[in-house]
């Protein structure tokens, strides 16, 4: 049988010129600002053009940190597009 030794180092790290060589996505912080704040635009459930641009081509909810909402926004924005669903004013 052959025993490998492994070594305390990762090989990715020297390979990647070390661990300081490389930012990962989660250090990088980028600040945004929510339209809905900007603008003050009020959220209904009736204006589907308004919640196709924070939803996925599938149907589903952008997230917070993809759309840049206010968390106050986000939930408003949640809430009216689970109603368009239901009216199917929005898939």
């Amino acid at each position: 049988m052959m025993e490998r030794s492994f070594d305390s180092r990762d090989s990715r790290d020297s390979r990647e010129g070390g661990p300081e060589g490389r930012r990962n996505k989660r250090d990088i912080i980028v600040k945004r600002d929510c339209k809905l704040c900007m603008d003050q635009i009020d959220i209904d459930f009736k204006q589907a053009d308004l919640l196709k641009k924070f939803m996925t081509e599938r149907g589903k909810i952008l997230p917070r940190r993809i759309s840049g909402n206010c968390a106050k926004h986000q939930r408003q924005l949640a809430t009216a597009i689970k109603r368009a669903r239901v009216m199917l004013l929005v898939r």
